[in-house]
């Protein structure tokens, strides 16, 4: 019996855990290193699963976000559900991806 093979995409998350919560955060990034995608394109990438991924595209959102490919690509065999919601607390997405300090906030009283 072959197992059926698909994937979850966490860019959102991933992204989340980084403090970048809009798309548009992502935009000017990949433009520096050569990737002038519309703001759709961008949009998509990130609230879509991609069906087709342009390699560099892919590492040069390794490098942006400072993770590795199992970061953002996790594997599901039989049974388990492919698409996650689009939608994730930014604290399970930190808990994820504890690897980087969080950012303190200065609060003045």
């Amino acid at each position: 019996m072959t197992a059926k093979l698909d994937y979850r995409w966490h860019l959102r998350a991933v992204m989340a855990g980084r403090g970048m919560y809009a798309t548009t955060d992502l935009r000017p990034l990949l433009a520096e290193r050569g990737f002038n995608l519309s703001q759709s394109q961008v949009y998509r990438l990130v609230t879509e699963r991609p069906e087709r991924l342009n390699l560099r595209v892919l590492m040069a959102l390794l490098d942006i976000l400072d993770c590795a490919i199992e970061d953002l690509i996790e594997p599901v065999t039989d049974g388990e559900q492919p698409d996650e919601p689009l939608t994730r607390r930014p604290a399970e997405a930190e808990s994820r991806f504890r690897s980087r300090p969080t950012r303190a906030r200065v609060h003045q009283e």
